[in-house]
């Protein structure tokens, strides 16, 4: 089990990352969040709140019985990773993770976000 602050020292630490915040998606409330990747992040996690409540209706509509892992948004200099936390501690959370594209290798960023995310509980 990880604090949220916690949590978001070691997402910090992944290399190339910016900013991280861990995010109730029905609220748009960032629960915990740290760096400074340039931009609000409290703004970005209230919109990607929304993101992520589109997919997961969507998902209803089309009657996918699955969970979302991640959702990976690409811009020209960033990389935004949206991970869906699903366990029971976590259930109605997300992380979300900005990268810079110069500096991060996306796979092990991938895979150093689920080690992460897999211990978060509130």
């Amino acid at each position: 089990m990880s604090t949220l602050d916690e949590a978001i020292k070691q997402l910090l630490a992944i290399e190339g990352a910016t900013g991280a915040a861990v995010v109730d998606y029905s609220s748009g409330m960032a629960l915990a969040q740290g760096g400074n990747p340039g931009f609000d992040l409290g703004v970005a996690a209230a919109g990607n709140s929304n993101v992520v409540s589109a997919k997961l209706r969507t998902m209803s509509d089309l009657s996918l019985d699955s969970d979302i892992e991640d959702i990976l948004i690409t811009l020209g200099t960033q990389y935004h990773l949206i991970n869906v936390l699903n366990s029971s501690g976590s259930r109605g959370l997300f992380v979300y993770l900005v990268l810079d594209r110069t500096y991060a290798n996306l796979a092990l960023a991938r895979h150093k976000l689920k080690n992460i995310a897999k211990d978060i509980s509130i």
